[in-house]
């Protein structure tokens, strides 16, 4: 799932590519995301959540999210985390976004944010469907 090629001075990291084959957009600084807390969704091999879709809380989805046991509402100081809330862009878990697809409970999506790995779980009609941005 992951190239070699060092991204930013970090071997092993996955290219900075999104799934529009462009470069890879910041998501989020505020809050800040990303799995390495960078405000973008690269991915490499330590992310073994494949945290790569950009995606646009909404209530939906941050209901679903909280029943199948991970509340990203609530916050957590202790791990600087604020909690999120619709409107929110935070860098989801691939697997998340699919099964929230197919809950028919899915967050819409930035593209150009939403790094290619992604594609290895999700096909980009169904990111498209879910697009706030064009592509």
């Amino acid at each position: 799932m992951f190239d070699q090629t060092p991204e930013q001075g970090r071997p092993g990291r996955a290219s900075a590519i999104n799934v529009l084959g462009g470069i890879l957009q910041p998501c989020s600084v505020d809050p800040l995301t990303g799995f390495y807390r960078d405000g973008c969704c690269n991915t490499g091999p330590e992310d073994q959540g494949v945290h790569t879709v950009c995606a646009v809380m909404t209530a939906p989805f941050l209901a679903f999210s909280r029943a199948r046991g991970n509340d990203l509402s609530t916050p957590l100081p202790q791990y600087g985390f604020p909690g999120l809330k619709p409107g929110d862009r935070w860098c989801l878990c691939a697997m998340r976004w699919k099964e929230a697809f197919d809950a028919d409970a899915a967050p819409q999506v930035v593209l150009a944010a939403t790094h290619a790995v992604t594609l290895q779980v999700v096909s980009l009609a169904d990111l498209r469907a879910h697009a706030v941005d064009p592509g």
